[in-house]
């Protein structure tokens, strides 16, 4: 079976950013993800919306990825959410205590 290499695609609307994440979340893929989010990281104006609906693996650089981007956007006061976690990522994020700091789904309707 061919792994699907990692890709994001990215949608902006008036008011939201986001990030749809395929492939694997690990560490060869950081440059990637910190490219994508240089620009809008910091942009209160914006709701952050990251879909991992696409991703078939996620590591420990991965969750750390997405722990920096909530402690940003928090310190901010700036709307970050995900959605479409699969199963597996979300069985991950329940034993690292993480699902109980994101918010799910998006207000902005992206």
């Amino acid at each position: 079976m061919m792994m699907e290499p990692f890709r994001i695609e990215q949608l902006e609307s008036e008011k939201s950013f986001e990030l749809k994440l395929f492939g694997e979340l690990d560490l060869s893929v950081v440059p990637q993800v910190q490219g994508a989010l240089e620009h809008v990281l910091r942009r209160e104006d914006l709701d952050l919306v990251l879909d991992l609906g696409g991703l078939t693996y996620i590591d420990s650089t991965g969750i750390g990825i997405i722990v920096s981007i909530l402690k940003t956007r928090d310190s901010l006061n700036a709307p970050f959410y995900v959605r479409n976690i699969p199963p597996a990522v979300k069985r991950l994020f329940n034993m690292t205590g993480l699902t109980g700091h994101l918010k799910e789904g998006t207000e902005a309707g992206a």
